[in-house]
């Protein structure tokens, strides 16, 4: 099965925090946490997407869209 990364962000230690489940499970495993040092992108890409999430008509076009964004933008960090 193919996993979905999810993301989030520490605003007080300034890290982009990345877990995985697999799609249609329930379960979620925390992978790694990434200071904003060692990946802005990834991280101003995450908080965006928090800001989109939090909105109060949250835009689910917008949401996936961005989302795509935060799981290329981590795959590209994973191959480096």
């Amino acid at each position: 099965m193919k996993k979905t990364y999810l993301f989030a962000i520490d605003l007080k230690t300034e890290e982009t925090i990345i877990s995985a489940s697999e799609k249609g499970s329930n379960q979620v495993n925390f992978i790694e946490r990434i200071r904003r040092s060692d990946n802005e992108l990834l991280f101003d890409s995450v908080a965006i997407l928090t800001k989109i999430a939090s909105a109060p008509n949250l835009d689910v076009v917008l949401f996936k869209a961005m989302d795509k964004v935060c799981q290329l933008v981590y795959n590209k960090h994973i191959e480096n």
